[in-house]
């Protein structure tokens, strides 16, 4: 049974205004659905709810498994049940749980949003593409750059489905940090080729706008789950080096190429972590690592969420355990708890 339009026009009451103890229904997206079995051992239904404010854990104790297909069809979800305390977090047991039809004017509050101009952001990344040296390297950009559809998918798509820069712009967001991250280091390191550089960071999860969907919710599409973004950046920068040499009569000479797809292919830095190949030339050392940094300082950001207020709270100053990264976050900003600290002593009269 789908949600009703009454139901998709109840209230919306905001994840990050739970509390617990209250009875909470509306629409919300759907995260990581998924079976588990209680000790006793019956199964349950576990899952996240996602807004554009957070997220929260979900159980649904009485669910039939068979009912997981109706659930989960669109993403998003009409829920109602209790919120409870759990672990110092706010969790929803639901009574009722049902997959509902939302429309695209309802996405802007069931999906979490980049809070930085999308249209700014890509003018700043096609600028710094075009500031680049060798024509071939421009040719190669204007012929992504000049892909509508893909360069509409790369403003909205998240960069990940979780973890770090997982919402609608995320993408963007990441890719323009990288860029400006390298274009203030790279003075630093001389040696290394900007053009290649940039070029590398701006390709290196592009594949990402196959490979995730986020018209229902933040999930893996075919192609992500058969081929992913890694592959498919590969292909796209075969087929547009070709389409760039004959739209502009730039062609890149075939060891640049061959060094840009390194970079793509290598950006995960380890093969454990999904690399195809271990980066092997500075410029792709550098992109992996830069990469790295960003996803790394991001996610543990987010494990921290110091804007909540309750980071120097007993019992509140370590997240749960960030699986990415393997270790609970320390949460308080130690100068900001004590803003005292940070003004130089004052040297004692006649000293």
């Amino acid at each position: 049974m789908t949600a009703t339009t009454t139901e998709n026009a109840m209230p919306h009451v905001a994840i990050r205004d739970f509390q617990p103890n209250a009875y909470v229904n509306g629409v919300y997206a759907l995260v990581n659905p998924q079976m588990g079995t209680t000790r006793a051992g019956k199964p349950f239904f576990k899952a996240l709810i996602r807004d554009a404010s957070g997220e929260a854990a979900i159980r649904v104790w009485t669910f039939e498994e068979s009912s997981m297909a109706e659930v989960t069809r669109t993403g998003f979800v009409f829920v109602s049940g209790q919120t409870q305390n759990y672990n110092g977090q706010v969790q929803l047991i639901a009574e009722t749980i049902r997959g509902v039809d939302v429309e695209q004017r309802d996405l802007a509050r069931l999906l979490p949003v980049t809070k930085k101009d999308i249209g700014g952001m890509m003018d700043e990344v096609s600028s710094m593409l075009r500031s680049m040296r060798h024509p071939g390297m421009v040719a190669l950009a204007e012929a992504y750059l000049g892909s509508s559809q893909l360069m509409e998918r790369f403003r909205s798509a998240p960069a990940a489905v979780s973890v770090h820069h997982a919402y609608i712009g995320g993408l963007l967001e990441h890719t323009l940090q990288l860029m400006k991250l390298a274009d203030h280091m790279l003075p630093l390191y001389p040696a290394l080729n900007r053009d290649l550089v940039l070029m590398g960071l701006f390709l290196h999860d592009l594949g990402k706008t196959a490979e995730l969907e986020w018209e229902k919710g933040f999930s893996y599409t075919t192609d992500g789950n058969l081929v992913g973004h890694v592959v498919r950046g590969a292909v796209w920068l075969q087929a547009m080096s070709v389409k760039a040499a004959a739209d502009r009569h730039a062609a890149l000479p075939p060891e640049a190429l061959r060094v840009l797809m390194h970079m793509i292919i290598s950006h995960h830095g380890e093969l454990e972590h999904g690399a195809a190949k271990v980066p092997s030339t500075p410029e792709a050392m550098f992109v992996a690592m830069l990469d790295n940094l960003d996803a790394k300082v991001a996610t543990s950001l987010v494990a921290a969420a110091r804007d909540k207020g309750d980071a120097h709270e007993a019992g509140h100053e370590f997240s749960d355990k960030v699986w990415a990264l393997d270790v609970r976050i320390y949460r308080p900003d130690p100068l900001a708890a004590t803003p005292a600290a940070a003004a130089p002593a004052r040297r004692p009269e006649g000293v």
